[in-house]
């Protein structure tokens, strides 16, 4: 599963706290600016938004800029963790029956304060983050590296290796279907953050307005 925008309905909280801490570089980040840049972990966008402002930015001030993020971000998320209806059961229900793991661009601070205060931390065998992954999506290393992990997890708890149509990707985002297809993994899009039509013109296998309308044996027989 992808994290923002799947599990987590925060990409206009990201969206903002960016906006406000690049406002002192004289940048006007629009919602355009953001959702274009879907996929991306905070360094890569960080510097995509500046080189496209025409700006100069050193290493030193990403790493400031993203860490200011962070802690608008997470000042939001303390008061209220914005998870998408439905999804927590979703979770709970898929996991009793499948081997879950996060593959996300995010910072690993970022998810594992959100599965702290959620309580989802261990529905989860995997999760990669931004700091385990040094290219972002639509390159398909994280869901190549995601598969790895969940089937050495497996097999440790006495299950048997898997092949490629044994996982699922979850994705909000056009770059991300691509990456999990990329990988030679079937997708499902969740249609949270753009519309059904560009999640199938990316390649998505099937298409879900709500998750929690699915369950692991929907999953096994829309995806077997």
């Amino acid at each position: 599963m992808d994290w923002n925008g799947v599990v987590i309905d925060d990409e206009q909280v990201q969206c903002e706290a960016y906006r406000e801490v690049m406002k002192p570089y004289g940048i006007d980040l629009t919602d355009e600016d953001y959702y274009a840049r879907m996929g991306m972990n905070d360094r890569v966008f960080v510097r995509s938004v500046f080189e496209a402002a025409g700006k100069e930015i050193s290493e030193d001030e990403i790493d400031s800029v993203a860490g200011a993020k962070t802690a608008r971000w997470r000042e939001s998320v303390q008061q209220s963790v914005p998870l998408f209806e439905g999804v927590e059961n979703f979770i709970k229900k898929t996991a009793t029956e499948l081997d879950l793991g996060i593959v996300s661009m995010a910072k690993r601070e970022e998810i594992e304060l959100v599965l702290d205060l959620t309580g989802l931390g261990p529905y989860f065998s995997v999760v990669l983050t931004a700091e385990d992954i040094h290219t972002y999506k639509p390159d398909p290393t994280c869901y190549r590296e995601g598969f790895r992990q969940i089937d050495l997890a497996r097999v440790a708890k006495g299950g048997l290796p898997m092949v490629h149509e044994d996982c699922l990707v979850i994705e909000d985002s056009p770059a991300g279907v691509k990456a999990g297809k990329a990988a030679d993994l079937q997708v499902l899009g969740v249609a949270n953050t753009v519309s059904a039509d560009e999640l199938r013109a990316a390649g998505a296998d099937a298409v879900a307005k709500r998750l929690d309308d699915w369950m692991p044996e929907s999953l096994r027989r829309v995806f077997n």
